[in-house]
């Protein structure tokens, strides 16, 4: 068992996950890099890290609509250095899903990736999380209170998960401190937005301007190392876009 602390980041191979990734590991915690479909660009981040300190970032799979395979999640995170001492629930799945086409499979794969993934993965951890006064932060989204339209089961999971944040913080927060962020337009969605709709959305925001993957990572950081009176709060970093939506 290491005494460096360990933090687990869901769809840490990319985008905002991977700078959490990189961000902790430069705060000397040890990383785990979790993956479902991109394991060449976590390997990737994996080898990087390792390279500016040995033995300190590892990478595993996990279908984050699957229990069976969260919950083993849990236990081989626990195991490559026998702790975790965080945990961010940033993996997600984020499509438009009009009332009239939408389908089982996208409630599955949707609420699967937002919101049961997280609930099994963090239930799994809460006994290790517990023991270390460790700390959860999930990612939610503005439109968990103020839906966007087409994307109802997007907003309908990442309110779920926005209760699972504060339902979580009052039952456990003795001994684990649950918070979530509620990014707004931090980087463009892929396929990218037409130039109308970019200078659309970015009429929206009071700053002018998208956000920056650091903007979330400070915030992070903030809530995990600098916050230990902050429990069961979900902070928005969007520019005030919520103010306008």
């Amino acid at each position: 068992m290491t005494s460096t602390k360990v933090a687990l980041i869901t769809g840490a191979a990319q985008r905002i996950g991977a700078q959490l990734a990189r961000a902790l590991h430069a705060r000397s915690y040890n990383v785990v890099i979790h993956y479902n479909s991109s394991g060449a660009a976590a390997e990737q981040i994996a080898r990087e890290l390792n390279a500016l300190r040995d033995n300190s970032a590892c990478a595993l799979s996990a279908d984050m609509q699957d229990v069976s395979a969260v919950q083993q999640l849990a236990t081989d995170a626990k195991a490559v250095w026998g702790r975790v001492d965080v945990l961010i629930n940033n993996a997600s799945s984020y499509y438009s899903t009009p009332w009239h086409s939408a389908t089982e499979h996208d409630w599955d794969r949707l609420i699967g990736s937002n919101l049961k993934g997280p609930f099994f993965l963090t239930q799994a951890l809460l006994p290790e999380l517990a023991a270390r006064n460790g700390s959860v932060i999930n990612m939610i989204d503005i439109f968990a209170e103020r839906p966007i339209r087409e994307f109802p089961l997007y907003c309908m999971a990442k309110a779920g998960v926005a209760m699972l944040t504060k339902s979580l913080a009052v039952d456990y927060g003795k001994s684990v401190r649950v918070n979530g962020i509620a990014p707004g337009a931090i980087l463009w969605p892929e396929p990218p937005l037409s130039a109308v709709e970019q200078a659309r959305m970015l009429a929206k925001i009071p700053t002018g301007q998208i956000g920056h993957p650091d903007d979330i990572v400070r915030t992070a950081l903030f809530l995990i190392e600098d916050a230990p009176y902050i429990n069961g709060q979900i902070i928005a970093v969007d520019g005030g876009l919520s103010l306008n939506t």
